[in-house]
């Protein structure tokens, strides 16, 4: 299984049809909104977004094997739903941590904005 491959694969398919076999059943996933564990769980947050996200989008800038972890750089974008469909934008990188069996055992995200920045993107139009 190359994990590399299909984390690319993934990224650019995002939110369909996502590799859930290649997370440990008791995943811990963490970013700056919400953390779990449970792949079933992660399957349910991704449905989320592909039901409430309109135009989702996922650009990868660089995924790095380092030792038992990878780390990928990124920017998700997508429209809220909301009236005037506002463009929204979070680039951040995730550290994947792996297990002996080459699944993930750990997905934590990271970004480079606060949460007070996404939701002034909800409030102030960036489109005229």
């Amino acid at each position: 299984m190359d994990i590399i491959k299909i984390l690319k694969q993934d990224y650019q398919r995002f939110p369909d049809n996502q590799t859930y076999s290649i997370y440990a059943a008791n995943v811990y996933f963490q970013d700056p909104l919400n953390s779990f564990r449970g792949v079933e769980r992660y399957k349910q947050m991704i449905k989320f977004i592909k039901t409430w996200f309109l135009n989702c989008r996922m650009d990868v800038h660089d995924i790095q094997p380092l030792g038992d972890t990878i780390k990928t750089e990124w920017t998700l974008s997508w429209n809220t739903p909301l009236p005037w469909k506002p463009r929204i934008s979070i680039s951040g990188w995730s550290e994947l941590g792996l297990n002996s069996d080459g699944l993930i055992v750990s997905h934590i995200d990271y970004w480079h904005c606060s949460r007070l920045d996404v939701l002034k993107q909800h409030i102030i139009s960036n489109h005229k």
